[in-house]
């Protein structure tokens, strides 16, 4: 059953109240029997799971991208290795 907040409009009291979905929203304070408001905060939110990433996301699409760039980029290396090679016979 969900606990719901409850503050009073008049003298401000505020309290807690657990309820069912079924229940009728409580509209008299027990302090000084004036109105009810429900107030409404904020909760933590966890994802879980795939898709909530960006690295999760159309991983398809970067999968077949990311593999051909990588194949560009062992390319490089081994051409900057050989350039600095050169250089060092070379000196």
């Amino acid at each position: 059953m969900p606990t719901y907040a409850y503050a009073c409009k008049e003298c401000g009291h505020r309290f807690d109240a657990v309820q069912s979905f079924a229940d009728p929203t409580l509209t008299e304070c027990p302090e000084c029997s004036g109105p009810l408001r429900k107030e409404y905060g904020s909760i933590g939110v966890t994802f879980n799971g795939s898709g909530f990433y960006r690295t999760d996301s159309r991983s398809g699409a970067k999968g077949d991208s990311g593999s051909s760039a990588g194949g560009d980029g062992s390319s490089s290396p081994s051409s900057k290795s050989e350039a600095k090679a050169s250089p060092a016979s070379a000196g």
